[in-house]
């Protein structure tokens, strides 16, 4: 079996994003902007996805990492998960969405983290890139001080639509490693958490 690392997306590992996500931009070419523009912006056109791909690449730039790229042994970019805290992906953060935060945690708290999507190479999907990625992620909370890491993953027992929608992740794997259920909105997407506190 390969071994898979994960390390985070800075600048000078832009082009191993781009070859994760692809000639489209991963999903419907949202380029990782999909929960950090307001819905008016987000019209999924080819000039749109050219400038989410340039915003995308803007804040890469701007730093800190946005999440991390999953890696096989060979070096080849083979994953992506985007990780960090709530307030880096407002829209993950609505009222009405699936993935709000609970009464207990302040979205604009840097230190209440979030895993919003993940992006794995249609070659390397049930390999275990997910699971990787998600204990990279863990790991990458914890070096920076996150109290608690939340994701809101589909079961898909009830997942009805195409296995490329499951770029949430899976809850299996999150339920494996430690997280617990704080809320369910709809039947088959749990709001899940690991508390990181010491």
């Amino acid at each position: 079996m390969t071994a898979i690392t994960t390390k985070p997306l800075t600048p000078e590992r832009w082009p191993d994003l781009v070859t994760v996500f692809g000639p489209n931009g991963a999903y419907g070419g949202c380029w990782c902007m999909h929960w950090r523009v307001p819905r008016s912006e987000f019209i999924v056109y080819p000039e749109r996805k050219r400038k989410m791909k340039a915003r995308f690449k803007k804040r890469v730039k701007t730093g800190p990492p946005p999440g991390l790229i999953a890696y096989a042994d060979d070096g080849e970019p083979i994953g992506w998960v985007q990780v960090g805290p709530r307030a880096d992906v407002p829209n993950w953060n609505g009222v009405r969405r699936l993935t709000a935060p609970v009464d207990d945690v302040d979205p604009d708290d840097l230190r209440a983290w979030g895993i919003s999507c993940f992006v794995i190479r249609k070659e390397w999907r049930g390999k275990g890139v997910s699971s990787a990625l998600l204990d990279g992620a863990i790991a990458w909370a914890r070096s920076n001080d996150a109290r608690l890491l939340e994701a809101c993953p589909v079961e898909p027992a009830e997942w009805k639509k195409a296995r490329v929608s499951l770029y949430h992740g899976v809850a299996s794997i999150f339920i494996r490693a430690g997280f617990q259920e704080v809320a369910r909105r709809r039947a088959d997407r749990p709001l899940l958490r690991l508390d990181l506190a010491p």
